[in-house]
């Protein structure tokens, strides 16, 4: 009787990893599909949510404009759009890669579009 106990809870045990492992292959695609479909992903800083009301109000730009005005200067794919408010102003931080695989950091007054700096990022 110990031995088919000890066979179940090996079974549940294996069935449960693989079960994990489908998860996982199930949701990394689909959460890479996510950012892939809808743009460029907004990380750490204000929340797309903030941001949304933000551009609607007139506050800022939207995230279409800021990303055609930092494309404009530094042309490349765009890797990282972050909307962060640095000393009572609204800035886009924008993560560029090149055409010779440099990755570029572009700061952008967000209600302007207006370039404040720009630098290679490490």
């Amino acid at each position: 009787m110990n031995t088919d106990n000890y066979y179940f809870n090996k079974c549940v045990s294996a069935c449960a990893n693989a079960l994990s492992v489908r998860v996982l292959l199930v949701i990394a695609p689909l959460a890479i599909a996510l950012v892939w479909f809808t743009g460029q992903p907004i990380s750490a800083g204000e929340s797309p949510a903030t941001a949304r009301k933000l551009s609607a109000s007139g506050q800022i730009l939207s995230l279409e404009k800021i990303t055609k005005a930092a494309k404009a200067l530094k042309p490349g794919e765009i890797l990282e759009t972050e909307l962060e408010r640095k000393h009572g102003a609204y800035v886009y931080e924008v993560e560029i890669l090149d055409d010779k695989g440099l990755v570029w950091e572009l700061k952008l007054d967000a209600k302007t579009g207006k370039l404040i700096k720009m630098e290679q990022d490490d």
